[in-house]
């Protein structure tokens, strides 16, 4: 792979540790890494990417999705209902899918995020119906190009056993165990550079086993993986965790081993002063994920107070059955405007929330040495946003894209590579995925 060498850059705004803002410099990605960023760079031997005009941005990170819910966007019946009755609707959809209904929708997903700028995602798949297999999303993201932390859900406990899923969509929990273990064995990549990696992810209190959240912590540490699930996401995720293990969702993780800084809560909502004390103590990160918060109506979650306290925060689009997009940079957005609805216009600021989106996801999934930033040595996963359209006209601040705009990325490299070009995929025919996508949807509508 030869050189490439994103030239004159408008702005560089590296995330680094000094938080340097470059104006006019160039950047060299060699090897899959940043080689160099300077004013000037020799051209010599390198493919040469004009960025006059543009803001240059470390590739930005979701911290939290669920990639199969592409295939069911605005169900109507699930449109404004509350976490458990939205869940309650879709599960018996989503158990008419099989293997290319999972992969074909993580494809789909997946090219979502790279033009809004992602270049490294996390997913949770935690239903297998008609033999799907998390296999299914790696194969995926290794189509698509992105970087892909991919975590093995699973659901233990259906409605006969006082749980939310349908039994029909819950598995038994050695065998769970089982194929966690397989997957981590057969793709789960220590090395820097990983393109795939695998975590463990038990759904939910509601909908998996004390004895399972337990085990699996103990699995993914004894394999040196990460640990990824639901906590406090709204009102009625704090009252069933009352009702039946007689403790607040914090205490509950708490007692299983659920915190620490190889553990990851998504949403994290209905966090209270206490819980987020244990969060900042232990270096247990949170995937927020604002869009789906609101669309769901379950609350803004506490992230300046998060913030303060030190807890460690990223970002996450959620599901596309619940938010029901998958941009990150909108999810940015909309992270900055609610908490400033929350607390105060200096709640977080536009830098403050690209930094969330870059820097902050990528340290919760372990990668913040070596993703994230924009520096020598670090992967080369890069986003070039093109500052003359219509959506920045009159803007003042070129790293105020949050604020002003665009939201989808002119260029996107991952690990040195180019996966989206002058706003289009690269790596995967759109049009045609898309028509193979809508094909599968009609498999779920009739």
């Amino acid at each position: 792979m030869s050189d490439v060498l994103i030239r004159g850059a408008r702005l560089i705004l590296t995330m680094d540790d000094e938080r340097r803002e470059l104006a006019g410099a160039d950047l060299r990605l060699r090897g899959g890494i940043v080689a160099e960023i300077g004013t000037g760079l020799p051209p010599e031997g390198a493919e040469v990417v004009d960025a006059g005009g543009c803001l240059v941005t470390p590739g930005l990170v979701n911290t939290h999705h669920h990639l199969f819910q592409t295939l069911t966007r605005a169900v109507p019946a699930a449109q404004d209902a509350s976490l458990f009755g939205w869940l309650r609707t879709l599960y018996p959809i989503w158990a008419r899918m099989g293997p290319e209904h999972v992969r074909v929708s993580a494809m789909t997903g997946l090219a979502e995020l790279a033009l809004s700028g992602c270049s490294l995602s996390a997913d949770h798949l935690y239903l297998y119906p008609g033999g799907a297999r998390l296999d299914d999303t790696i194969d995926a993201a290794r189509a698509i190009g992105l970087r892909f932390h991919a975590t093995r859900g699973a659901m233990s406990i259906g409605e006969s056993r006082g749980g939310l899923p349908p039994d029909t969509l819950v598995e038994k929990e050695g065998p769970i165990l089982d194929d966690c273990l397989r997957v981590i064995d057969a793709f789960h990549d220590r090395y820097p550079g990983a393109m795939v990696q695998v975590g463990v992810a038990p759904c939910s209190p509601f909908s998996v086993s004390r004895e399972l959240m337990r085990d699996a912590a103990i699995l993914a540490r004894d394999k040196g993986v990460m640990l990824h699930t639901h906590l406090a996401e709204n009102e009625e995720d704090v009252a069933f965790s009352l009702a039946t293990f007689g403790c607040r969702p914090g205490q509950y993780a708490e007692e299983l081993g659920w915190v620490g800084d190889d553990v990851w809560h998504a949403h994290c909502v209905k966090l209270n002063p206490a819980e987020i004390d244990l969060f900042a103590a232990t270096r247990t990160g949170v995937a927020h994920c604002p869009c789906s918060n609101c669309r769901l109506g379950s609350g803004i979650a506490p992230v300046r107070d998060m913030l303060r306290a030190g807890v460690p925060v990223g970002l996450g689009v959620d599901g596309s059955a619940s938010n029901d997009a998958g941009s990150l940079a909108e999810e940015a957005r909309l992270a900055m405007l609610l908490q400033r609805v929350r607390s105060g216009t200096d709640a977080l600021s536009a830098r403050g929330a690209l930094e969330l989106a870059t820097r902050g996801g990528a340290a919760i999934l372990g990668r913040g040495a070596e993703c994230g930033q924009l520096a020598p040595g670090f992967r080369a996963d890069v986003a070039l946003w093109d500052l003359t359209g219509v959506e920045s006209a009159g803007s003042w601040d070129p790293a105020a894209i949050l604020l002003a705009g665009p939201r989808r990325v002119r260029h996107l490299f991952v690990e040195g590579r180019q996966i989206v070009r002058d706003h289009a995929l690269t790596t995967a025919d759109l049009p045609k995925l898309l028509e193979e996508h809508g094909n599968l949807l009609e498999t779920l509508v009739g």
